[in-house]
């Protein structure tokens, strides 16, 4: 099988790829440098030219503070380049995997978010992510949606890179405590992604490592795990004020990948130990 990975020298994109590879499929990752994806005639000769089985769409506008001041970039990437990718794909005949998002959801409640409830963003990047999402379903045949959360990879920056570094030169810290979540190690939702796309069994899926926690309770495992002795201190949204609102509950549920016979990812805390141990080989 032949897959296309959008996104390619992003997190997820990279590890999609190389996992791929691993299992021996023809992969083929595309970054911004390789492939404008809000130039509809580029988008689709680069598709048609490369005719995948499959399009694994991880490339985005993720900067969700910023978004709400750029928001035509932000729409142009999140919204005309899935358009332009989803049309691409069904004129090839493919497979195509739309990476989504908890910020659909407006963050209210305990309960965790079904695949059937309705988005509803409160910020601008969860707005487009959205628009995203139905651009998707009008456009592709073959469609998978698979909303994600707080991800940390190999490959770019992220939370737990972001605490490893102030840990050096802090014996305290303040992270907010009342917004809630799962965890998601890009090398464990990249083999479900490979799974799912090999497979015919499409829809919308929620997709994070297992279990929930705080910010403040991730950072003070990061540091539990990594040997670090240092004070967090579970501070308020409020607290913390940012330019883009964020969701307190962004709890999912992943019971439709269950339904459908996909294998959970292990629960967060063990990916943040592999994880670890990662970057340690990756620093030697």
């Amino acid at each position: 099988m032949k897959i296309l990975v959008t996104g390619y020298t992003g997190q997820l994109g990279y590890d999609v790829v190389q996992h791929g590879l691993k299992l021996g499929l023809n992969m083929v990752g595309v970054g911004s440098k390789d492939l404008d994806i809000t130039n509809e005639e580029e988008v689709s000769h680069y598709i048609n030219k490369v005719h995948p089985d499959g399009i694994i769409h991880c490339a985005a506008y993720t900067a969700v503070d910023r978004a709400e001041d750029d928001k035509d970039t932000c729409w142009n990437v999140n919204v005309e380049g899935t358009k332009y990718i989803a049309q691409a794909a069904k004129d090839v005949n493919a497979k195509f995997m739309y990476i989504s998002t908890d910020y659909v959801f407006n963050g209210e409640g305990e309960t965790p978010f079904e695949e059937t409830d309705d988005p509803s963003p409160i910020g601008y990047y969860g707005l487009t992510k959205h628009e995203g999402e139905e651009v998707v379903k009008q456009l592709s045949d073959k469609w998978f949606i698979v909303r994600i959360s707080w991800v940390f990879g190999i490959n770019g920056n992220n939370f737990v890179k972001t605490m490893l570094r102030l840990v050096e030169t802090r014996n305290e810290l303040n992270v907010v405590g009342d917004q809630f979540g799962s965890p998601t190690y890009t090398l464990d939702l990249a083999r479900l992604l490979i799974d799912m796309i090999q497979s015919d069994k499409y829809g919308i899926y929620h997709a994070s490592n297992e279990g929930f926690c705080s910010w403040a309770e991730f950072a003070k495992e990061i540091f539990r795990q990594a040997n670090k002795g240092i004070k967090v201190n579970s501070i308020s949204t409020e607290e913390y004020p940012t330019r883009a609102v964020r969701p307190k509950n962004s709890r999912m549920s992943k019971q439709k990948l269950v339904d459908n016979g996909f294998i959970p990812l292990p629960t967060w805390q063990d990916a943040v130990e592999r994880y670890l141990k990662e970057l340690t080989q990756e620093v030697k």
